[in-house]
């Protein structure tokens, strides 16, 4: 579930919003026991996105995809991160063709030709997961299967970028850079950030900004990287339900994220799951 960035003027609502970071406190590094935690809460949440990605098809509401997400996350001993966090109704955001993100799950029916972004976290014996992705329902356009492609490969080019000695504004530079070769354009008034005990840690991580800038990548750093991205302008409006945030022009958007740990190795993705071989390698 992304942040709001400093940069962003104040929302409509501030129910929708994270809490602001403390002043003072940085980014706190994971031991690798505690990232082998997170990792399994990781497992469950791929899963889950799995499942979802199977059951998601044209007449299946949101709602209906919501409660089987938080039936098979309860039942592997998880929670559902998203489920009342700051009074938000769902386990997941499915956000459907210009809702980016925070969509409240509801009896909207899944159509031919639609594109759906599900975001969603699990927590697991105190440890958070999250995890993001974009799924085409039945045929779609060209322009929204490109979107989805493009914002996929830019969540890659800001995984390779989330190195040891590497600062966030690395991260953005790459998301950005691919973004934006492809013709579309990143949301800026939404960020990632840390992950750990809370959903919400420090850093912010914008899907925009200069290479070499930004606070440094320490090893055992955790952070969600989530690329939002717009098929049209990156300007975005929130619905009057005070959660729901949508393109200002109408634009398709699409969603991608993983949770992932700076270590000497390189990047270690938390959110891939056990029967993904880069996951095995990667730990």
């Amino acid at each position: 579930m992304p942040r709001s960035s400093r940069r962003s003027r104040r929302p409509p609502r501030r129910a929708a919003q994270p809490p602001a970071p403390v002043a003072g406190r940085g980014p706190v590094p994971k031991t690798r026991d505690e990232l082998d935690a997170m990792a399994a809460a990781g497992d469950v949440l791929a899963a889950c996105l799995e499942m979802l990605a199977e059951e998601a098809r044209e007449g299946v509401s949101t709602l209906e995809l919501d409660a089987a997400a938080e039936e098979f996350i309860r039942a592997r001993g998880g929670v559902p991160s998203f489920k009342g966090y700051h009074g938000f109704p769902g386990s997941i955001c499915p956000s459907v063709n210009e809702q980016v993100v925070h969509a409240i799950p509801g009896p909207y029916r899944l159509r031919s030709g639609d594109i759906l972004s599900i975001d969603a976290g699990v927590t697991l014996v105190g440890w958070v997961a999250d995890s993001a992705r974009t799924l085409p329902i039945g045929a779609v356009t060209a322009e929204a299967a490109r979107l989805i492609m493009v914002t996929e490969a830019a969540l890659e080019r800001g995984i390779a970028a989330c190195r040891l000695g590497a600062r966030v504004g690395d991260i953005g530079h790459a998301v950005q850079a691919e973004v934006e070769a492809a013709g579309f354009s990143v949301v800026r008034s939404l960020v990632g950030h840390g992950v750990g005990r809370s959903m919400h840690e420090e850093p912010q991580v914008p899907n925009f900004g200069q290479a070499g800038s930004g606070p440094a990548l320490e090893e055992g750093v955790v952070v969600a990287i989530e690329p939002m991205v717009n098929a049209g302008g990156h300007e975005v409006v929130m619905a009057p339900d005070g959660w729901t945030i949508s393109t200002k022009d109408g634009s398709l958007s699409a969603h991608s994220e993983h949770t992932v740990a700076v270590t000497a190795a390189g990047p270690r993705v938390l959110t891939l799951g056990r029967r993904t071989p880069a996951a095995a390698a990667a730990s």
